[in-house]
């Protein structure tokens, strides 16, 4: 028998070895890492998307309450640092697995929802300002914005949560180790009054 005749003999064997060796591999759970890997991403982007949407609505929410209440100038200006400071933090992929990157991002949004509830305590001080449009439009914005950053973060807390168990358990830490070189993934840390989002009645 020729050496080409055994090649081509020997060629489907190695295909079907190849397909059965893919099949293991798959059924052993190495897609799970970067599966999950994903989920946890989109959940962070989720979670950008909705604290993006909160930093757009407060240019208006600032500029309504400027026009009733100008003399709250010290309290105004705090809410505008800290969604400038806030939104100058860099944030990417890798934020989520470096915990200085992570706080740094967590500090700053901490911050914006501790001046922006200062400013909504403030405006009980203004009955005509409550009950104008233009501000009821952005109350009920600011609170669904509010509500959805809350769900965000649930989702993230959770994609993340089955991630980082992955990398850490049998046999997901192997094909973590071995193929993707996963590492874990950071995740919210509760604040004071955290269980609630910031107040929001009028």
């Amino acid at each position: 028998m020729s050496l080409s005749s055994v090649s081509s003999v020997r060629r489907p064997f190695a295909f079907a070895a190849m397909a059965l060796l893919g099949l293991v591999l798959a059924g052993c759970g190495v897609n799970n890492v970067p599966t999950l890997e994903e989920k946890a991403k989109a959940s962070w982007s989720e979670v950008q998307n909705q604290y993006q949407r909160r930093a757009d609505l407060i240019p208006n929410l600032v500029e309504t309450v400027k026009g009733f209440a100008a003399q709250e100038r010290e309290v105004l200006t705090a809410v505008v640092e800290a969604r400038a400071k806030a939104s100058q933090v860099k944030v990417d992929a890798s934020t989520i697995t470096d915990p200085a990157k992570f706080k740094e991002f967590q500090d700053a949004q901490n911050q914006l929802s501790g001046a922006l509830g200062r400013l909504l305590v403030t405006v009980e001080r203004y009955p005509e300002l409550k009950s104008n449009q233009n501000f009821l439009a952005l109350q009920s914005q600011l609170e669904g914005t509010e509500n959805r950053v809350t769900v965000a973060r649930r989702d993230y807390i959770q994609a993340v949560q089955a991630f980082n168990t992955e990398i850490r358990t049998f046999p997901g830490v192997i094909w973590a180790r071995l193929f993707w070189g996963a590492k874990a993934m950071e995740t919210f840390a509760a604040t004071a009054g955290a269980e609630r989002p910031p107040a929001v009645k009028f």
